[in-house]
């Protein structure tokens, strides 16, 4: 009796130094921080909650209306953001990875011909229409299309979403001659339901978007949310996310 209630004790003991951290991050690299959280769980005994996989507009909405979170993951942009507003710790922060464009079209579809910018130009004013989010990958597409003096052209034939998932799962379901959009990285799991990867951006105007993690300053278990950001920083994490398309 006196061995179950010393184990029990232990026990109780060993999960009162567990803690859970919250995290709010970009969906872009959820296929390597989905794991690395499991991992980092399974080494340490602290769990990972992700709060949402959204995009970055999304999650500059959430952090305005005051949603607690221990980590941010997301793009440079609202990271700096943050930065300014004292939201994020100034040591605080790594950049985890970057994530390349990729372009899509329906399994089946005539695919566009991407091998330089100019033959790119042209596969794009020759589509019926255009597909691509309203996240950082939409806003760099929405100005590098202007750059190439195209964006006039596109806009009456340019559908925009919330996210890349909404994205592929209306190219998936379209016809004609469509050309989607999309983070690499959110595209492998719709290539086995009905997408099809034609390529990357030509290299000439590829854009890979960092994605950095940070520490709040408001962090419930600062302590926990720190080391998780240092972890993430690590050569096995950093293989980990690589596997899965961030660089």
């Amino acid at each position: 009796m006196r061995v179950m209630t010393a184990l029990l004790s232990c026990a109780i003991a060993g999960s009162a130094w567990a803690d859970d951290i919250r995290v709010l991050s970009a969906g872009v690299v959820e296929p390597g921080l989905a794991k690395l959280a499991e991992q980092f769980r399974r080494e340490t005994g602290n769990r990972v909650r992700v709060l949402s996989f959204s995009a970055a507009p999304q999650l500059e909405r959430r952090l305005a209306s005051g949603e607690q979170a221990d980590v941010l993951v997301c793009p440079p942009g609202l990271m700096n953001d943050q930065l300014r507003r004292g939201k994020v710790e100034s040591d605080g922060h790594i950049i985890i990875g970057r994530v390349g464009v990729g372009v899509v079209v329906r399994a089946g579809a005539l695919e566009p011909d991407i091998a330089n910018l100019e033959r790119f130009k042209q596969s794009l004013l020759g589509a019926d229409s255009v597909v691509y989010s309203q996240a950082s990958t939409g806003l760099y597409l929405e100005r590098l299309f202007d750059l190439l003096g195209i964006g006039e052209q596109l806009r009456p034939r340019t559908t925009r979403y919330a996210n890349g998932a909404q994205v592929f799962e209306h190219v998936i379901g379209g016809k004609g001659s469509e050309i989607g959009f999309g983070a690499i990285t959110e595209i492998k799991p719709f290539e086995s339901k009905g997408l099809k990867l034609v390529g990357p951006l030509p290299e000439q105007v590829q854009n890979s978007i960092a994605y950095a993690a940070g520490v709040m300053t408001d962090a419930p278990s600062v302590d926990v949310a720190r080391e998780f950001v240092r972890y993430l920083g690590t050569p096995s994490a950093k293989a980990t996310f690589a596997a899965a398309g961030i660089e």
